[in-house]
């Protein structure tokens, strides 16, 4: 069997995982289960980043140890994996001992090339991006990637030669131009080589959680060239067992989000021809998640949690959802709109529809067995399904083998729809009426289940507990795509149980959203490590940096399209605020006109539904009851301080 080697990022583990960090997975995981049914050796990898100054900062922030940290949140991705039906291979972690080995192996070889030399680091450094960025490249003062601020450095620093490399990648991009995916990304890196590289600050003496440098343990190693490592890591590099690496490097597709394209089609290449290593096979960058306009980001609190869905849809849903509406290396919406209408539209009446179609015939007309199709009563439907049935597996997997999943899942759900219609023009209910036409009604049933087990083929790789679940009403079992074809399906072959595979979903958009809202006054949207078992109260010093402050509600009125959410206007004393609270369900508007309330003032605005809310309403409430607001049993005047 030929290698094949996919790769996810390795996640940054200074916030949980959220629809983002899921979309990557399941798109790597969709391409590996494709692959393994392509009939290839597959080897799919995720894991997370774990080393550099911003973790060691949200680890002191969170009062913890960095390594007592990053066990905590790493945790949060292993799950993500199991929650989502990820089939990866390997977890790696950067905190490892194997990769300590690894990235300490890869800087040897760089330094015996005559790559890495010692000098002085002075410039601008983004946290947030662990990137050094050259001062005219800034963007106002700020990070050109993220918009954020930058610190200025001064420090001794080991170095890399990047610009010797300048025209070395200039060729590899000109004569591999499907090196880096889609073609736009690749035009925008070529263009930024293109106007020159400098040598590349590659190690921080300035803190201390990071991989050491070889023979040097004052300086840690850049994060970046720590993270890349580690898809070497995995495979076995820097180990005495290098099987894996013989194996499948360099058969390999690293998958990730555009934001992080430089590192990997700049840097990476690089260090890997400095190392005289082989290059990746293939890079893909995909495009971000929109929401309300915006790309999705902790930092401005609009992400979704891939929980909420999973909740309310099933995971498979999920990963279609996400598959269909992104294509290669485009941006796309997130809504709950989108959701609900590809459930309800896609899944439910198209797929589910056909399925619960098909089986419940061949029940009561068949007794739950495949009848034969007869070969001379085949006439032009059946012949036109068939050839629809052979263009589509050639057509999805010809997508599938581009990285093109959306184009992919199109393909399968137009012979949803030809054969929807099929049963409309066979009309199978009155053909069992008639007993002279028998032969044609199961003609009829055989080529409407022989066509949902090719459906179901392919939609293994983006819905594999569905796939499954058809097979077990169908009675068989999976195929791989390399004789996956029309009028295969066995004659005799008894159905299983029939069960619905997407009930529809009647909940409204609003009531959808309201799912969001409940996550809005927990602050889902912190960065935050899983509670840990050990003392969580805090300090007299802590409590006091929390400002607590009386208001007076001056108007209220309730939030459209939320069932929970009120948008108040307060006096606070010396100003007047908008808060917006998720008390609608215990209060109407006009029973807070003129209330005081106590409210959190010194809380970072927010956007709830489009509204910017200042501030936080304290209310109390039990467990599944509705919030009860705190209250004063005298007058107090609006501003003054809870304490």
């Amino acid at each position: 069997m030929n290698p094949f080697y996919i790769t996810t990022p390795i996640y940054y583990i200074n916030a949980k995982p959220h629809i983002g960090h899921a979309y990557s997975t399941m798109v790597a995981d969709a391409i590996a289960r494709a692959h393994r049914l392509m009939g290839e050796d597959v080897y799919f990898l995720t894991g997370t980043d774990e080393h550099g100054q911003k973790v060691e900062r949200a680890a002191q922030k969170a009062g913890k140890a960095p390594q007592q940290f990053a066990d905590e949140v790493a945790a949060a991705f292993r799950t993500m994996c199991a929650d989502l039906n990820i089939s990866n291979s390997d977890f790696i972690r950067t905190t490892e001992p194997r990769h300590h080995r690894a990235a300490q192996a890869l800087w040897e070889r760089v330094r015996a090339s005559g790559d890495i030399y010692k000098g002085d680091y002075e410039g601008w450094y983004c946290t947030v991006d662990e990137v050094f960025v050259p001062e005219k490249q800034l963007m106002d003062g700020r990070c050109p990637t993220c918009g954020g601020p930058v610190e200025r450095l001064k420090e001794e620093s080991y170095y890399f030669r990047l610009s010797k490399y300048q025209k070395p990648l200039l060729d590899l991009y000109a004569s591999r131009p499907d090196f880096l995916q889609p073609a736009i990304r690749m035009n925008e890196i070529r263009t930024f080589v293109e106007a020159g590289l400098d040598d590349l600050s590659i190690s921080r003496a300035s803190f201390q959680w990071g991989i050491s440098v070889p023979g040097d343990p004052a300086h840690v190693m850049y994060v970046w060239f720590d993270a890349l490592t580690n898809y070497l890591t995995a495979l076995g590099f820097g180990s005495e067992d290098t099987s894996r690496m013989d194996r499948y490097w360099p058969a390999v597709t690293h998958l990730m989000g555009k934001e992080i394209i430089r590192q990997h089609a700049l840097y990476w290449p690089a260090f890997l021809m400095s190392a005289q290593l082989p290059l990746p096979q293939r890079i893909i960058g995909h495009g971000h998640w929109m929401m309300s306009g915006a790309k999705m980001s902790k930092s401005i609190g609009n992400v979704a949690r891939y929980q909420d869905y999973t909740a309310a849809f099933g995971v498979d849903a999920l990963r279609y959802f996400v598959m269909r509406e992104m294509p290669l290396g485009q941006d796309a919406n997130f809504s709950d709109e989108g959701v609900l209408n590809r459930y309800n539209a896609d899944l439910a009446n198209d797929l589910g529809n056909l399925v619960s179609r098909a089986m419940t015939m061949i029940h009561r007309y068949c007794d739950g067995v495949v009848p034969d199709a007869r070969p001379g009563d085949t006439e032009k439907p059946e012949v036109a399904l068939q050839n629809a049935i052979k263009q589509t597996v050639e057509g999805a997997t010809h997508n599938f083998e581009r990285y093109q999943i959306s184009l992919a899942l199109q393909d399968v759900w137009a012979l949803i729809g030809h054969a929807n219609r099929y049963v409309v023009e066979r009309e199978p209910w009155k053909l069992a009426k008639q007993p002279d036409r028998r032969a044609l009604l199961e003609t009829a049933l055989y080529n409407l289940a022989d066509t949902v087990r090719v459906i179901a083929g392919l939609i293994d790789p983006v819905m594999p507990d569905t796939a499954a679940r058809i097979r077990r009403m169908l009675g068989v079992t999976p195929q791989d795509w390399t004789s996956l074809r029309e009028v295969q399906l066995k004659p005799g072959t008894r159905l299983g149980p029939t069960e619905p595979l997407f009930p529809r979903v009647e909940k409204t958009v609003e009531e959808l959203r309201a799912m969001s809202d409940s996550q809005i006054d927990s602050h889902e949207g912190t960065p935050a490590a899983p509670a840990p078992a050990e003392d969580t109260r805090i300090s007299i010093d802590e409590f006091m940096k929390v400002e607590l402050r009386v208001a007076k509600v001056l108007e209220a009125e309730a939030v459209p399209k939320s069932k929970k959410l009120l948008k108040l206007k307060v006096d606070v004393g010396a100003e007047q605020r908008t808060i917006v609270a998720g008390i609608a369900e215990a209060y109407q508007p006009e029973q807070l006109v003129g209330r005081t309330v106590a409210i959190v003032f010194n809380l970072k605005p927010a956007k709830l539904m489009g509204i910017e809310s200042n501030g936080m309403v304290l209310a109390a409430s039990v467990d599944g009851g509705k919030p009860i607001l705190v209250a004063f049993d005298e007058p107090v005047p609006p501003g003054a301080r809870v304490r």
